[in-house]
């Protein structure tokens, strides 16, 4: 068996986290005391994979530095001792797992924390995290673009794969595509779960592809530093509320392209995909699904890569989400992801240049060098994205022999 630690931490990661783990405890038949009370053997094939569970405490307030340098400095010892009792009593560990959000404190702050310390006692382990990026339209602190900037330069030295889940994003999906005026929390997270759910699936349930963490990182992330996804998910339904209608997979796959079901606020079409890993569920002809997704590549060439062959990945799990028919999750890797950092980037230089607000950070010891670094590298990270999405490969012959070369 091959297990994964999951953390959630700080505000959000424990809204999300509790939420996620309602959504797969239906999904493998638990109900609330973690008795079966499922219909399929599948359920219980992989469940050990998440199943055992562990609590925390405190908060940093909105402060990136409280959370990494001070308080979470204090408590880290404490969580670092549960994982380490977690991994110890697993068979096989694959990886981590964790929920958080780059805005607050505790989360952005203590959850880079958290990662660094794993990384260093677990080096050859996976590290996944499920990251929420703040945003304009929902934001609930002023100090979110230092919070994230200084995140965002940790998770780039320190994760396999980073699943950025943006706030602006989800809003747009429950105030456009599902209709709703003033969208909760409780809509947004019910997002994000379907999403969690679904890209956990080949994890969770007996499957071939991407049947692991690591699997998962080799395919999606052609260079180290380039490993923050795309999520998407089709079809989009209101909390509460089930999708009777038996969806086609032609229609799935369009819906998972489509820029609107994309849980990232930018516009795939205006990057390109390196690497794409789809995951469909519920009972369908997997030729079928190999076909659309096939099809989908062939059309829309121009926005793929043309120097990685076969860079689209594709999944069938015979189990659908509680209440659906059948769903698709989507994991892109596309170029475009850039601008959120761009965005994230441009609000953080605002404010620096003017130092404004620096003074409760550097009052927790840290120096004023660390954010000058933190923004260059995440400078660096928009411009790597760009130089990848103008490369172009040219065939050039040669005689008497063809070389390849690029411009």
């Amino acid at each position: 068996m091959r297990e994964i630690v999951h953390l959630q931490i700080g505000q959000c990661g424990n809204q999300i986290g509790s939420k996620f783990w309602e959504v797969i405890s239906e999904e493998h038949g638990l109900n609330a005391t973690g008795i079966y009370e499922g219909d399929s053997n599948l359920q219980l094939e992989r469940v050990n994979v998440y199943f055992n569970e562990a609590h925390g405490n405190s908060g940093a307030g909105n402060n990136w530095a409280k959370g990494h340098y001070t308080e979470g400095a204090e408590l880290v010892e404490q969580v670092i001792d549960r994982v380490r009792n977690e991994s110890e009593s697993c068979d096989c560990l694959q990886g981590f797992q964790l929920v958080h959000s780059l805005g607050g404190g505790t989360g952005s702050g203590m959850g880079t924390l958290i990662i660094n310390k794993i990384r260093e006692e677990y080096p050859d382990r996976i590290m996944n995290t499920f990251s929420v990026m703040p945003s304009p339209k929902v934001s609930d602190t002023v100090v979110e673009p230092y919070n994230a900037t200084l995140s965002v330069h940790q998770l780039l030295e320190n994760t396999d794969e980073t699943f950025c889940i943006d706030n602006e994003a989800l809003y747009d999906i429950c105030f456009r595509t599902l209709k709703l005026t003033t969208p909760t929390y409780g809509d947004l997270n019910h997002l994000v779960c379907m999403t969690m759910s679904g890209v956990t699936t080949s994890l969770r349930f007996p499957g071939q592809l991407n049947a692991d963490l690591r699997k998962l990182a080799v395919n999606m992330v052609p260079f180290p530093r380039l490993h923050f996804f795309m999520p998407g998910f089709a079809p989009l339904t209101p909390r509460g509320s089930q999708q009777y209608r038996a969806l086609t997979v032609p229609e799935l796959t369009q819906q998972i392209f489509d820029a609107r079901n994309m849980m990232t606020a930018c516009d795939p079409r205006r990057g390109r995909y390196l690497t794409v890993a789809a995951i469909f569920r519920g009972r369908m002809s997997t030729k079928q699904v190999e076909e659309q997704m096939l099809a989908m590549q062939q059309k829309n060439s121009n926005y793929f890569v043309d120097w990685i062959p076969h860079n689209v990945k594709v999944a069938v799990c015979d189990i659908p989400p509680r209440g659906l028919k059948m769903s698709s999750t989507f994991i892109g890797n596309n170029t475009a992801i850039q601008e959120i950092f761009r965005r994230v980037g441009e609000q953080f230089s605002l404010m620096f240049k003017r130092k404004a607000f620096l003074h409760w950070y550097t009052g927790e010891g840290m120096d004023e060098m660390e954010f000058t670094e933190a923004e260059s590298n995440l400078n660096d990270l928009v411009s790597e994205y760009q130089q990848y999405q103008d490369l172009r490969w040219t065939l050039k012959t040669i005689k008497p022999k063809m070389d390849w070369e690029y411009i």
